[in-house]
């Protein structure tokens, strides 16, 4: 009798904890369906950054920071993050960092599950010399230094989690790489001799060696066991892109991952500029493109792909930064996302719309620009490109609303993303989802789903022609008065079919 009480009571005691274990579960399924698109309560959120350029709020750090940002993510994730929080790791490899030394690092956005990884690189141009590097440090310290890097950031556009505004990449795991290296991704530290240039010490660039250390310490996050990994990367973010993809093929592959990568460049296609400026550009704002990248791969110690690398001589590298260029050595999968009149690619050319007057000759150029923009672009498999003036789009908010021939830019990836899954499984891929697209209207703001154009004095917004004549320019002359009004406006309002 003795006995059977004791059974009996051990019996109830399995029965409360089983009850007990199926609440947790429950709770715990209650909480990841509650946490998938809508997150925690804001109350109770740490704070928060938007991922928009400048943005500088609040603390970080370097060294014992790095302890301290792992216990002060922990104590996020206990109070109930919002969904597209994305929290900070700082590299476990200290030896890789930032322009001035301070730790380099990460953040990161899990989904439990997902066998799919989004990286992206962030943007900013570059310094490629003692001065230019200064002036850097000055004005844009987050670009060159972990100092001042909230614990936690807010993906925006694909970075976001909200199946809204990210309808086939809110459920990848999410991470988000801070460019703090100044080198277009390329650097990989101290070179072994001396370059002909004396080296500026106080600067480290290691961008390249970022990225491999940032996949090293997401081993145990799971990135070995992806399906897919797609490098994204924004401006100078995806010039990175172009550079360091086959690179981070291979390490996967040498890690054992059997994942497809893939990448994805967002406004860093490119072209070389048409300005005639001195070699030597003794005026370090004059410089080119080609001449900054020229004169800064050496101070980086930069790395081009190899096979690129191969095509030409010593001393003819910088060639590889530029995606026309580069692409046919690739054997990764690339998607090129590129505005036809890239505002970066005008500024370059010191052609600023809506903030100063404006030749005929410039206007020239900006046409030209699209008709050189597309015919640099007809060979690349995957493309999205429309007849605007903007710069970057993939983490934008509003980054569903800008369409080609009809299709979205999500749903150009989406089509992109099919078609690759349906080579792998060698099935023929669907048809009527398209993702070569690229505008055939030949001028700016032709496409009706372009980013409104806005005044730099006044901030109003105006179309192109207001913007024309309020930068100088003599309609008539250009063909665009009430002479040419039926075929030229006709045009420049067309659906960008």
């Amino acid at each position: 009798m003795k006995i059977l009480s004791q059974v009996a009571f051990l019996l109830l005691l399995g029965g409360i904890w089983c009850q007990n274990n199926r609440n947790a579960k429950a709770s715990g399924k209650s909480t990841k369906k509650s946490g998938g698109n809508q997150g925690g309560d804001v109350g109770q959120s740490p704070p928060v950054v938007d991922l928009t350029p400048g943005s500088t709020r609040g603390t970080g750090g370097t060294g014992g920071t790095a302890v301290a940002g792992r216990e002060t993510a922990a104590g996020a994730r206990a109070a109930g993050q919002q969904a597209d929080d994305m929290m900070l790791h700082f590299l476990k490899n200290t030896q890789v960092t930032c322009n001035d030394g301070t730790a380099a690092g990460f953040y990161l956005k899990e989904f439990r599950g997902s066998r799919r990884w989004l990286l992206f690189l962030e943007g900013g141009w570059c310094c490629y010399s003692k001065e230019t590097c200064d002036s850097r440090y000055q004005n844009i310290p987050r670009l060159m230094s972990s100092t001042g890097w909230p614990q936690t950031k807010r993906g925006t556009g694909i970075l976001s989690s909200q199946a809204e505004e990210n309808p086939h990449w809110h459920n990848a795991n999410i991470v988000f790489i801070p460019y703090c290296s100044s080198d277009v991704w390329s650097g990989t530290g101290p070179a072994p001799t001396p370059p002909p240039r004396p080296r500026q010490a106080e600067y480290t660039f290691m961008g390249s060696l970022i990225i491999r250390e940032v996949i090293k310490d997401l081993i145990p996050k799971g990135i070995k066991q992806a399906k897919v990994v797609m490098l994204s990367g924004t401006s100078a973010g995806g010039t990175g892109v172009l550079l360091n993809i086959e690179r981070v093929a291979s390490q996967l592959e040498q890690l054992g991952a059997e994942a497809q990568v893939r990448g994805l460049v967002d406004s860093g296609w490119f072209l070389e500029s048409k300005q005639q400026r001195s070699p030597n550009c003794p005026v370090t704002v004059s410089c080119s493109p080609e001449d900054a990248i020229k004169i800064g791969l050496r101070l980086w110690n930069g790395a081009v792909p190899d096979r690129c690398r191969q095509l030409y001589k010593k001393g003819e590298e910088w060639q590889c930064f530029f995606g026309h260029r580069l692409y046919s050595t690739l054997t990764s999968p690339l998607f090129v996302v590129q505005w036809l009149f890239d505002e970066e690619q005008l500024r370059v050319e010191n052609i600023y719309m809506g903030g100063q007057s404006l030749s005929q000759e410039q206007w020239q150029y900006i046409q030209n620009l699209g008709r050189e923009l597309k015919n640099s672009l007809a060979d690349v498999t995957a493309v999205f490109a429309p007849s605007c003036l903007s710069h970057t789009v993939i983490t934008k908010s509003n980054w569903m609303s800008f369409q080609v021939k009809g299709t979205s830019l999500p749903r150009a990836l989406q089509c992109w993303d099919r078609s690759l899954e349906a080579i792998r499984n060698n099935r023929t891929p669907a048809k009527g989802c398209p993702f070569h697209l690229v505008d055939t209207c030949q001028r700016p703001q032709c496409n009706p789903t372009c980013p409104a154009l806005v005044d730099q004095a006044t901030q109003q917004e105006l179309t192109l022609l207001q913007m024309l004549v309020a930068m100088g320019l003599d309609l008539q002359k250009l063909g665009l008065g009430p002479q040419g009004d039926a075929d030229s406006l006709a045009s420049m309002v067309s659906n960008g079919g």
